[in-house]
């Protein structure tokens, strides 16, 4: 090597030596300046007493979820049915009649459709005339008929089947294409021929076909259409995915959507669509059991849309059963939001009520058991719980009509838990319940404000059932971190007063964006696509809480914008303890964990796990275009044995799973319900 060389190569590694102590240097101050800021910022510490003899179990039943058919919840949302007024129903009694969203296809000088009296279904006489002028190479090369686009817009997926099913009668011969496409029309995704002579279609008659779609539009509509003239007459159109879950109707995505949560119960039908506007437009039990063919249907006056009631009386007790929650059933108690049953003249609405019961619970030879028997279900539902009405205590006749309800299901089921309307938080109830309800729905800041709010709560009479809460109004936007926040704080001051409330559920749960009839939901979605909101990804945060154990803990320090708890809960294999805390406040703070009461010589808290939900700002939602925009992000969280300082960011929901394990063993969990990020 020249000298030149030598000079060179010296100058180089001197270079990279300098160059390398400087990014040591500038290594070590940051880490220095991230120490130095995290000593500056508030502290508080959590002293949390895990013993056995410390805590306190939790209701198994303290977390659930409310249903109701509003925001499109069921009718173009969970129910799978892809059918909109299937029945023609929806125009109402007088015909001819509207029959939106049916359209023809073709004009009225091949095609007129119109609405007559002649179903062969006593509770929905409402049928589809259509006439059509046209024959053969006269009508367009489509044919004419009629097209249904379902709730804005059908899905219809490759390779999926749907089964397509319904009434048809004619005077003559019948040769129907019964076709999935696109949009316009102008793409046939999957089509089959239905033919019959006339003899066969005299009367009327159940037509089905199973369509495989050979193409995709999350847009599509259902057609009849024809090029044969004459006159026929449909009825109850229904096209369903075949792929449904457990094949019982549900939609598959939003059906997952639930389970996730892990729900104790399922609150339903709802809450004003129980009631109605007016009595006449109340959710009636008994019309929505049976063949669905048969069920007549109604329109929801509060929330202002029609539903076929296919999810109805029956499937509420199956969807129950299939994500394991206890059913709560809600029903009108002779109130609506405009008029009232007098007391005096309340027994028939008891007696629909005791049939109510006895269709879930009866024995399949009992009369009202024995319809469901008909409906393919032999052994009876579980049914436990009842609650008279949906937000009527200031009614005139509420108190008087509940006393009548309550004698005669507590003689008749003495075992039925009994939820009143009437809130007995602050003041004890003048009448016997089993719970009462708590309905909130407020700002951000002061539902934060009412983690306290059982705290003085009276430990005798009823318990409490939060059966509707939410952060409502302009901190809510449609479902924003600041909304999500202050629920979770709410939650873990429910969580804490878990001696009195035993149950708790977020309202509404669904909402279709092409129908959003109440703001904030938990899951938005439309035909095809979903996602939750933050709001529902804190309820994600309590799915262990129900039946775990509450550990006695203390918050120490200027805590003004903490709120936290501390609960022990296992699953099949391991133990652990989860910390909850949320910081509501717009600066980061240090939280100090003191864990006592485990036995150092068998236990040692390792292998843990952090989940932070939070966001650049306290207004930021989900979208269709960013459905996790804001999500809980986990990573594995060091610590030393039992102590734990960690930074709560600022405006964010945080949790920690600390695994309690013999002390050899260190094994890392994870959960693959939240989102990953790389372990620090």
């Amino acid at each position: 090597m020249d000298s030149e060389s030598w000079k060179l190569l010296r100058s180089v590694c001197i270079l990279s030596f300098l160059l390398g102590s400087f990014c040591v240097y500038q290594s070590l101050h940051a880490v220095v300046a991230a120490q130095e800021q995290q000593d500056t910022q508030p502290s508080v510490t959590l002293q949390v007493n895990a013993s056995n003899v410390a805590g306190r179990l939790i209701p198994d039943t303290l977390f659930g979820i409310f249903f109701e058919e509003i925001n499109h919840a069921g009718a173009g949302g969970l129910w799978a049915e892809l059918v909109s007024n299937r029945g023609f129903e929806a125009g109402g009694q007088n015909t001819p009649s509207n029959i939106w969203p049916w359209s023809i296809v073709g004009d009225q000088s091949s095609v007129y459709v119109a609405t007559d009296r002649s179903s062969p279904f006593e509770r929905n006489k409402i049928a589809l005339r259509m006439d059509v002028i046209c024959d053969g190479n006269g009508c367009p090369s489509g044919g004419v008929g009629v097209y249904n686009p379902g709730y804005w817009g059908m899905n219809i997926e490759e390779g999926k089947k749907y089964k397509v099913a319904f009434y048809v009668r004619s005077s003559g011969d019948v040769d129907l294409s019964v076709s999935l496409t696109s949009s316009n029309g102008s793409l046939t995704l999957a089509s089959e021929k239905i033919t019959a002579s006339a003899s066969d279609v005299s009367k009327w008659i159940k037509k089905e076909v199973v369509l495989e779609a050979k193409g995709s539009d999350h847009g599509a509509r259902l057609q009849l259409t024809t090029t044969k003239k004459g006159s026929l007459w449909i009825d109850q159109v229904s096209a369903m995915p075949v792929d449904t879950y457990k094949g019982h109707g549900f939609r598959n995505d939003l059906y997952q959507m639930m389970v996730d949560i892990k729900p104790r119960f399922i609150r339903f039908p709802g809450g004003c669509f129980v009631e109605g506007e007016w009595l006449s437009n109340a959710f009636r039990w008994k019309e929505t059991v049976g063949p669905w063919e048969e069920r007549p249907g109604h329109f929801g006056d509060v929330w202002k849309y029609w539903t076929d009631d296919g999810l109805g009386h029956f499937e509420f007790f199956q969807l129950a059963e299939d994500i394991g929650a206890a059913p709560i059933w809600v029903f009108n108690n002779g109130i609506s939001h405009n008029d009232e049953v007098e007391t005096a003249s309340i027994m028939p609405f008891v007696q629909e009520a005791l049939d109510g019961i006895e269709f879930a619970r009866g024995d399949a030879n009992s009369t009202w058991g024995s319809v469901r028997a008909a409906m393919g279900r032999q052994e009876p539902f579980e049914l436990n719980y009842v609650a008279i009405g949906n937000e009527d205590c200031g009614k005139t006749y509420y108190r008087g009509n509940y006393i009548v309800f309550y004698d005669a299901i507590k003689k008749a089921y003495p075992d039925i838990k009994i939820i009143s309307n009437c809130d007995g938080s602050s003041s004890p109830l003048d009448h016997p319940a089993d719970y009462y309800d708590f309905h909130i729905y407020t700002s951000a800041s002061s539902l934060f404000s009412m983690y306290h709010q059982f705290d003085g709560t009276s430990r005798k009479g009823p318990k409490a059932f939060v059966s509707e809460y939410a952060v409502t109004g302009k901190d809510a936007g449609t479902g924003s971190l600041l909304a999500a926040l202050a629920e979770a704080a709410f939650l873990i001051g429910l969580e804490k007063n878990s001696d009195i409330v035993e149950m708790a559920s977020y309202a509404p749960l669904f909402v279709n964006t092409n129908d959003r009839r109440w703001n904030p939901d938990a899951i938005v979605f439309n035909s095809s696509h979903l996602y939750g909101t933050p709001s529902y990804w804190v309820q994600r945060f309590f799915a262990e809480s129900s039946g775990s154990t509450l550990l006695s803990s203390e918050l120490k320090g200027n805590s003004s914008s903490i709120v936290a708890s501390a609960i022990s809960w296992k699953n099949s294999s391991q133990d652990y303890i989860r910390i909850k805390a949320v910081n509501f406040g717009d600066s980061s703070v240090n939280l100090k964990v003191l864990v006592t009461g485990l036995d150092p010589n068998v236990m040692k808290v390792s292998g843990s796990t952090r989940t932070v939900l939070t966001s650049t700002n306290v207004m930021d939602e989900n979208s269709f275009t960013q459905p996790e925009k804001v999500v809980p992000q986990e990573t594995l969280l060091e610590m030393a044995e039992e102590d734990l300082t960690v930074v709560l960011p600022p405006h964010s929901f945080s949790s920690f799973d600390l695994l309690k394990e013999p002390a050899k063993i260190r094994k890392p969990v994870s959960d693959s319900s939240y989102q990953k990020t790389s372990t620090m």
